[in-house]
């Protein structure tokens, strides 16, 4: 009885390599990934507190749940609305 080391080492090498997306976000942001081809957005986490934000974490809630296999948060909407939405946060 033994263990295969190569075999340990892809799957080691796979996991890191997916959760490397999640973690490259810079102190006090977050990314999400937006619209259909998903494009990565980074947010600052004050967003989350925000009504209208908030709004969309409900939408992404009441689609995805709490999985979200892209190693961000999946918002459930266009860029276009995304882009107005966070516009708009940017100005308050």
């Amino acid at each position: 009885m033994g263990f295969r080391l190569p075999g340990i080492r892809k799957a080691i090498s796979a996991a890191n390599q997916a959760s490397s997306k999640a973690v490259d976000a810079q102190k006090g942001y977050l990314a999400v990934y937006v619209g259909e081809k998903m494009k990565r957005f980074m947010i600052p986490v004050s967003y989350l507190n925000k009504p209208s934000f908030q709004d969309l974490l409900s939408k992404a809630e009441e689609e995805f749940g709490y999985d979200h296999p892209m190693g961000g948060l999946t918002i459930p909407c266009s860029e276009e609305i995304f882009y107005h939405i966070t516009s708009c946060l940017d100005g308050q």
